[in-house]
């Protein structure tokens, strides 16, 4: 029985599905910037300069993106050279055996489920008060959840339906709305930079970091520029969809590392440029609101500006959306196809080549949570989920050089294991810095996980069957 939870898939096992392959270099590229650039850029940045590490917000997005660049090679080695759908899933699977893979999945529905009911409520948010500025108000018991006084978040729950139709319709159909989605979320912030950057003032830039790197507040809330990278860091969380791709990407050994690597770096770039300008526009303790990013252009007098970038956050979520709903679809997938969860997940649509049975089911569930949960408060979860993944990762690339030294590696991190030993460090210390809060809402997802694994999971598990 206990061999069984730490038996590896063979690598080859990880190559088959009947998942149409159609996808580029430049689609995963930009499946990764479609994710990652969101909820953090448009919405966090202000907070995490308000809150946590002042105008320095502009070092926290910098020691977050080196985080998360230490995992994107680490990323990207374990794509070239094991594929197959699933992410961290799938490669944990090699490395560590089934019962390691189960957990960091687990840990990863975690991510993408809870990521995506977030960001629906967000979006909801923009798209009322977009509404709003047009004169057309919806009634507020149809824009709340229960708890809130309301009925239902008829917004957040109605986009989630809209982007499983996107999704039904085939991966080459979401991939080319995703795409045409970033175009519209980059414009907006060019616009953002053009007009801002000759308003700003370097008086809003001091203190540069009033908080310091570190200091835990009273009421036990950590601040500073390592609590703020801890926070900043839910908006790299969505790269790592790309290797969700691995079974519809056209050449993955070579794609894979090209859309990891290109999505993570062009993310930071972007953070470092928005965050500097915004608190250099506005002074940081002034950004603590819903949209700085319209609101910084509405106080240097650019109404019909706020308007504009507000039309652009919505895009912005939307692939947002889409690509944390593909990225849940195919790790699900992938575990149906390895007999962990019900065979009916792993069903693939003959005609569109996707696995409809599954989206329509992350559909409702995802759907229901954000129509009727307030989930404004779970970013830092989604954090602690990712984290733990990029770690997961970080060793296995480890791992496997010592267990299979003759591996096939298309694509091998230079300097030996020195990255994946930063990406260990790096994303364990930020883990370290979330709340105590965070951690205690992790433990029990993850003591769930191991009763569903033993109940379940490794009675149904394939590699159990001769």
């Amino acid at each position: 029985m206990f061999a069984q939870l730490f038996r590896t898939k063979p690598v080859a096992a990880s190559h088959h599905s009947g998942l149409r392959k159609c996808l580029t270099a430049f689609d995963l590229a930009l499946l990764g910037v479609g994710c990652a650039i969101g909820t953090g850029i448009f919405v966090l940045t202000g907070i995490a300069a308000a809150m946590y590490s002042g105008p320095a917000v502009i070092v926290s997005f910098i020691i977050a993106g080196l985080a998360a660049g230490f995992a994107g090679f680490a990323y990207a080695e374990l794509a070239a050279s094991v594929g197959g759908s699933g992410s961290a899933y799938g490669y944990s699977y090699v490395a560590f055996g089934e019962f390691s893979a189960w957990m960091i999945a687990w840990i990863l529905l975690l991510e993408y489920g809870v990521g995506a009911a977030a960001v629906a409520n967000g979006w909801s948010g923009y798209f009322i008060n977009t509404l709003a500025n047009f004169g057309i108000t919806i009634p507020e018991a149809w824009t709340k959840a229960p708890s809130q006084g309301g009925i239902i978040n008829l917004p957040a729950f109605g986009i989630i339906w809209v982007l499983v139709l996107v999704l039904i319709s085939g991966v080459k159909q979401s991939s080319t709305v995703n795409n045409i989605m970033v175009a519209i979320k980059l414009s907006t912030i060019a616009i953002f930079l053009a007009i801002a950057v000759g308003h700003i003032n370097t008086d809003n830039w001091q203190p540069f970091s009033p908080f310091g790197w570190f200091a835990t507040q009273p009421d036990g809330n950590n601040i500073g520029i390592l609590a703020g990278a801890s926070l900043v860091f839910f908006a790299y969380f969505g790269f790592d969809a790309v290797s969700t791709a691995a079974d519809e990407a056209r050449n993955p050994q070579r794609d894979l590392p090209i859309g990891l690597i290109a999505s993570v770096t062009f993310c930071t770039i972007v953070y470092i440029l928005v965050s500097g300008t915004l608190t250099g526009v506005v002074h940081y303790s002034d950004l603590n609101v819903s949209s700085p990013v319209a609101y910084a252009l509405s106080k240097i007098g650019y109404s019909w500006s706020s308007t504009l970038v507000a039309t652009g956050v919505l895009a912005g979520l939307i692939t947002v959306l889409l690509v944390l709903l593909y990225g849940l679809t195919r790790i699900l997938y992938a575990m149906s196809r390895d007999g962990l969860l019900p065979a009916a997940f792993s069903k693939v649509d003959p005609e569109r080549q996707s696995p409809n049975r599954v989206i329509l089911f992350c559909g409702s569930m995802i759907s229901i949570v954000a129509g009727f949960f307030p989930l404004g408060t779970l970013a830092e979860t989604v954090n602690i989920g990712t984290l733990a993944s990029f770690v997961m990762v970080c060793i296995g690339v480890i791992v496997l050089r010592k267990r299979q030294p003759n591996l096939p590696r298309p694509f091998k991190n230079p300097w030996g294991p020195t990255i994946p030993l930063l990406g260990i460090v790096s994303c364990s210390t930020l883990m370290a810095f979330l709340p105590g809060e965070t951690w205690h809402r992790f433990l029990i997802w993850v003591g769930i996980g191991m009763v569903t694994y033993f109940a379940y999971s490794m009675h149904h598990s394939k590699l159990r069957q001769p």
